[in-house]
């Protein structure tokens, strides 16, 4: 069965992060589409900063959260994901029910929220493993598949369970928040999950350090329309916060 648009472009950023670079004949023999349909990926991959245009290919532009490992991630802007978990955390309640998807902003936001009583749904292993260990918690761990790189489950088992749930708030950490492009991930199997969450929460708040604000990553999750609070940093770019505000959204930003 030939691969999807969207599965043939994640196949090629996998290959390229192990290559460090691709050609397009080779990608055209690979999946056996026209040179044509690989550069016109190529191009899309690059406008979306993962990658950059060579004659005859590419080559990887920077090591992008997509290539990281948890602790890598985690690791990444620590004071500003810090200053959005507290901004977060300040937002919710004793007996409030989240759902929060997997990231490392999450990881921050619960911690933050240590002496409150919360019910938790999550489809993070290492959110659920951590949060195992407050009693304060009440911890829902979403079955499925298992994505063992970055430690979260997804599929159609994942998103089964999630549906018979209805939460005061989702929070979720994404890699790109754009005024016209939405709000998107790297990860292609979690985007219909974070999709899912935010349809069951009455409230959806997205967590995004300034790194994410006006970039697009590569899945679109949902139109900004459909999110209610972006807690971002304070050094995001004040011309797209001042978009995502005509959107309706309201825009907090957090001191590092």
């Amino acid at each position: 069965m030939a691969l999807s648009v969207v599965e043939r472009r994640n196949n090629i950023i996998e290959l390229l992060n192990e290559a460090g670079k691709v050609s397009v004949k080779e990608l055209s023999v690979r999946f056996d589409v026209s040179e044509v349909a690989i550069r016109t990926d190529l191009t899309e991959l690059e406008k979306q900063g993962l990658l950059t245009r060579v004659h005859g290919g590419a080559i990887t532009s920077y090591k992008s959260y997509y290539d990281m490992s948890l602790v890598q991630r985690s690791n990444t802007n620590p004071r500003e994901k810090m200053g959005i978990a507290k901004q977060i955390g300040q937002m919710v309640h004793d007996n409030d029910t989240l759902i929060m998807n997997a990231g490392t902003t999450p990881l921050f936001v619960m911690r933050e929220l240590s002496d409150k009583k919360v019910t938790i749904v999550t489809n993070s292993i290492a959110l659920a493993l951590e949060g195992a260990k407050n009693a304060n918690f009440k911890i829902i761990l979403l079955g499925g598949d298992v994505d063992t790189n970055y430690q979260f489950t997804y599929g159609t088992a994942t998103i089964g369970l999630l549906q018979q749930y209805n939460a005061d708030m989702a929070i979720l950490s994404v890699d790109g928040v754009d005024p016209v492009n939405g709000v998107s991930t790297f990860y292609h199997q979690e985007a219909e999950v974070c999709k899912c969450m935010m349809a069951h929460a009455k409230k959806t708040i997205v967590a995004a350090d300034y790194s994410k604000i006006g970039r697009s990553a590569f899945v679109k999750i949902e139109d900004v329309s459909k999110v209610d609070i972006l807690v971002t940093s304070e050094n995001a770019d004040g011309v797209v916060l001042s978009k995502l505000r005509k959107k309706g959204i309201r825009v907090v930003a957090a001191k590092s």
